[in-house]
Formats: C-alpha cells, structure tokens, sequence
C-alpha cells in the first residue's frame, strides 16, 4: 500500500477531521467517501489537496476497472495529478515547513533495486504509484507522502500549474529520451491529446527549432497552433493514407527540412507507422502513448535506415525543471486547463464525464 492512505477501515492517525475521498468503487462508479490516513513518518508529509487533475489513465480505470495487467480488485481512491498546501510535516523533514505550496510526484519507489541504484527509479517493479491498484490516489481532502516526492512552488506558479506538472514531466521525459535540442531539426508529434500538447510545449521549451503535430481534430489542432506548433496537420484513421501523409507532413515543414525526433503520443498502429516513415534515416521516435497494446508496424523499412526505437514509461527527476520551466515562463500550461469543478458528489461524477466526453475537453481539474 501506497503512502496515499490507507483503507477506509483503517485506524486513523493524526487526522484533525474527516478525510474524504474519491473512490472508485465499480465500473463507471465513484463516490465520496472517508479516507483514513496513515501515521505521519519522520519523513513524510500531511497535505491538504487544492488542485488535482483528470488523467486519461484515471478515465480508464472508471471504464474498465483495469489497465493492461494492473486490475482494481477493490474499491480505490483514484488521482494523481496534484498540488496542495503542507499541513504537517514528520519529525526528520528539514526543508518544507506547513503552509508550504507543493507539487507532488506520485510515484514512490524502492530505492533499493537495481533501477533504482541505476538511476531509473521509474522502472522500479516495486514502485507504489498514485492510483495505480492496489495504491490509493490523491484526490481527496488530505494525503500523507514522502516529503523527498513534495516540491515546493515559486510564488508565480499557481496550485493548478503545480498540478500540470505531472503530465508535463511526461513530456520533458519524452524530449529527454529522445536528445530533443537547438540543434534536432524538426519534430514530428503524433496526436494533439493532453500528452501529446504537453509534448509540443516540452519539444519548444528543449529549443526544438520546428514543431510539426498531427492529429484527426480541427480543435485540437487549433489548440496546438496557438501552443506554438509551427505547422499542424490533419490526418485520418486510415492505415492506407500513411503514405500520402507523411508527405504532406514533409510539406507542412518546407522543403528540405526533416524530421529528426518523432513522439508517438496516441500509440496505435497507424500513428507509430506514421512516425517511423517520417523519421529521417538515423533519426529517432519515441513510443509515448498506449493506445495499443500490440501494433503492426514497418519496422524493417525503419530498420535499414537505421531509425532508433525506444519507450517512455513515466519520468525521473522532472519535477525541478518543470517548475523551473513553469516560473521562468518558458512553458505556460494554463491555457490546457479547459474545465474546473468543485469536490461534491455531482461534481465529481460531472467532471469525469466531461473528461472522458472528450472534443473540447483538454485539462479538466479539480478546485478542492
């Protein structure tokens, strides 16, 4: 179990009210429940939540119940993108003091395992993630987590932007794995979603000279252009058209100019195979998104001209820059926050149907 909290028939500890909770309790189910916390640690810290984001992640979980082998066998407080403000903290913690504003990162590794001791905490087997069953998520009054995890924000950097921070990290994680700089061309994102755009902000902000997204809708890819996209491009969901597209995308670019870094933010079949065709010989694409779990690609057209493959799970060590990228003004996430809602029962259940309907709908965040 998660640092989050523990089960709703768990002693409390250090609780000054009752904590309350989204759960998911069954498929497309959520209700407002008490959520007992943990014993504060030496080195951990009681928030109170003041801003938490809807993840596409937490919108599947509503609808299935499960992600690839992760299952919600019982009922599960969901979140995890979120920001709060400090109330306590445990007798070792030096550099956060309450009143303190925070940006959380949810996941809380070993530490212990060779990942981890090799700098890659993210792919830890033992990480204990926000949200992720059996771990207790975020949205909810108040949680308990590893101070080490709590980052404190910049008096010019809001609750809501502190919260965004987490799916910008998967963005300034993508560039990272893919070398993104002054000096990479062009680069080609696949899909205007939240990760995708998050990905396009992150890509400027490494100093990528030319952004060039692809999407199959006119608002997102309008969104897109007033991000800072350079050319946007419209595309369809058939596999036949990759061919003719790529060209089009080569063209939205002017001539001459190729794609060095590709960033598959939707993970299907036909925008991975769009990405590796695009992709200058000896350039790189990165698998961000999970829209399939099993693809049918080109990949010995991609092979022979040397064209790099490689994942992204998450992030390591992003909180900094992301704050740092957010009070510098280099990244500005507000205009991806598109709907906020309150913490009632209603507007719990409102917000995810907002969040999974989609078309308009980017960021939705709740205001507790």
């Amino acid at each position: 179990m998660g640092k989050g909290g523990q089960g709703s028939d768990a002693a409390a500890a250090g609780e000054v009210e009752e904590n309350m909770a989204a759960w998911l309790v069954a498929k497309n189910t959520l209700k407002i429940m008490p959520f007992k916390l943990p014993a504060l640690g030496p080195h951990d810290v009681r928030v109170r939540m003041k801003a938490v984001g809807i993840c596409g992640s937490d919108v599947h979980y509503l609808r299935e119940m499960r992600i690839a082998h992760f299952v919600v066998k019982e009922p599960m407080v969901i979140g995890h993108e979120c920001a709060g403000v400090i109330e306590e903290v445990g007798s070792g913690v030096t550099h956060l003091a309450a009143g303190d504003r925070v940006a959380l990162e949810p996941g809380v590794s070993c530490w212990r395992c060779r990942h981890c001791k090799g700098g890659r905490y993210n792919l830890c087997d033992d990480m204990k993630f926000f949200a992720t069953p059996p771990v207790h998520g975020s949205l909810a009054h108040q949680i308990v987590h590893p101070a080490d995890l709590c980052f404190k924000l910049p008096a010019n950097v809001s609750l809501e932007e502190g919260a965004m921070c987490e799916p910008l990290s998967v963005g300034v994680h993508t560039c990272r794995r893919a070398g993104v700089g002054p000096e990479t061309t062009a680069v080609l994102v696949m899909g205007a979603g939240p990760i995708g755009l998050v990905a396009l902000l992150a890509a400027k902000a490494f100093g990528a000279p030319r952004v060039v997204i692809v999407d199959v809708d006119d608002h997102r890819l309008a969104v897109a252009k007033s991000l800072g996209a350079d050319a946007a491009v419209k595309v369809s969901t058939k596999p036949e058209d990759v061919a003719e597209e790529v060209e089009r995308i080569k063209a939205a670019l002017g001539g001459g100019v190729e794609i060095d870094v590709s960033l598959d933010c939707a993970g299907f079949s036909k925008t991975m195979a769009t990405a590796l065709e695009a992709t200058r010989p000896g350039g790189k694409v990165c698998l961000v998104g999970m829209g399939h779990n099993e693809m049918t690609v080109p990949l010995t057209s991609a092979a022979i001209r040397e064209v790099d493959v490689v994942g992204v799970f998450r992030y390591k060590d992003t909180w900094p820059l992301c704050i740092e990228f957010l009070r510098s003004g280099k990244v500005d996430v507000k205009p991806l926050i598109t709907h906020r809602f309150g913490f009632s029962q209603r507007e719990v259940e409102e917000a995810f149907e907002v969040s999974a309907r989609g078309r308009d709908a980017i960021k939705v965040m709740f205001n507790l």
